[in-house]
């Protein structure tokens, strides 16, 4: 028997266990294929106190998503908030998510390749974690009329660039498989690069018309 088996751990701690535990089976094998005595093996637990604590393996599933977005959206925040400027808080929140995504490589095959096809209980959390993802993003984009960077920004428009830009990152984390040495940093660099200069002459009012002759 596992030291990890034998040791009486506090509940909160044990739970933190087996989320770290199934994330990685989860990321491996696929929900479907996953079973739960592998995760309770990994875990150091019985299979029955994996039932006990998360009641479920939907509800296991259900707590590997809780988390790793409550990680994602807590290092996107920590490193916006402290930037002198929309500008840089942009691009802090920027690296702060291309950086998760390279060292929870497994917790975002979670949250981004499997979550989409699974129960509507699953697509349901999937839903709000991502809002709770766009929400960041918005309150980033508002503050560039709030501090002076351009004129008022309505609501829409604040929603319209944090969905356009979120869709960039999740669509470039399948790039990142595609070219592994990349780092972070330079992938931000890239994305501010595309994002930045549009964004911030739109926001100053600048926007774009179809050519005087075209459909």
């Amino acid at each position: 028997m596992s030291d990890i088996r034998r040791r009486r751990l506090p509940r909160p701690v044990r739970e933190q266990l087996i989320i770290d535990a199934a994330i990685g089976v989860f990321a491996k094998r696929g929900y479907h294929a996953s079973s739960v005595d592998e995760i309770a093996e990994l875990a150091g637990i019985s299979k029955p106190m994996v039932y006990l604590y998360l009641d479920s393996k939907e509800g296991l599933f259900l707590a590997c998503l809780r988390r790793e977005t409550e990680r994602l959206v807590t290092a996107f925040r920590a490193a916006a908030g402290p930037a002198p400027s929309p500008e840089l808080r942009l691009r802090a929140g920027l690296l702060a998510f291309f950086t998760f995504v390279t060292e929870r490589p497994d917790s975002w095959v979670v949250l981004h390749r499997q979550a989409s096809e699974l129960s509507p209980a699953i697509a349901a959390e999937l839903a709000q974690s991502r809002q709770a993802v766009l929400t960041e993003v918005s309150g980033v984009v508002r503050t560039c009329s709030a501090e002076g960077a351009g004129p008022a920004c309505a609501e829409d428009e604040a929603d319209f660039v944090a969905y356009t830009l979120v869709g960039a990152a999740d669509s470039l984390t399948d790039w990142m498989v595609l070219h592994p040495d990349e780092p972070p940093e330079g992938i931000t660099v890239r994305l501010m690069n595309m994002v930045w200069v549009g964004m911030r002459n739109v926001l100053d009012g600048e926007v774009w018309t179809t050519p005087a002759g075209e459909g």
